[in-house]
């Protein structure tokens, strides 16, 4: 005969999920994984709003993909090189850059 097995239950994951986040914030010493989430000082968001367009727009107009924008956005990655120096200028000058990239940005 087949032994049965207990289905765990969403809610006993969630009470053990805190008891270890719990345990872990006072110091004990606990088997986790943790992630440091840094936001991001470029403000990717901001940048994208001023020129008025959406996640996939912004991404096609820098080059790069809407994913990689979504996780500047969120803060679990940060923009380099370039990319950083045109968010930048975009949140200082956004006129210029829509007159600049009037081709590839739909008004």
């Amino acid at each position: 005969m087949a032994k049965k097995v207990k289905k765990r239950r969403v809610v006993d994951d969630l009470f053990e999920s805190l008891d270890e986040a719990v345990r872990w914030a006072r110091g004990e010493k606990v088997d986790v994984i943790v992630h440091h989430v840094v936001p991001s000082d470029t403000d990717a968001r901001l940048a994208r709003h001023k020129l008025g367009l959406s996640q996939r727009e912004f991404a096609a107009v820098i080059g790069t993909g809407v994913g990689t924008v979504r996780k500047w956005e969120l803060g679990t990655r940060r923009p380099s090189g370039a990319a950083r120096t045109l968010i930048e200028v975009i949140k200082r000058e956004p006129k210029a850059v829509k007159r600049a990239l009037k081709d590839k940005i739909a008004s």
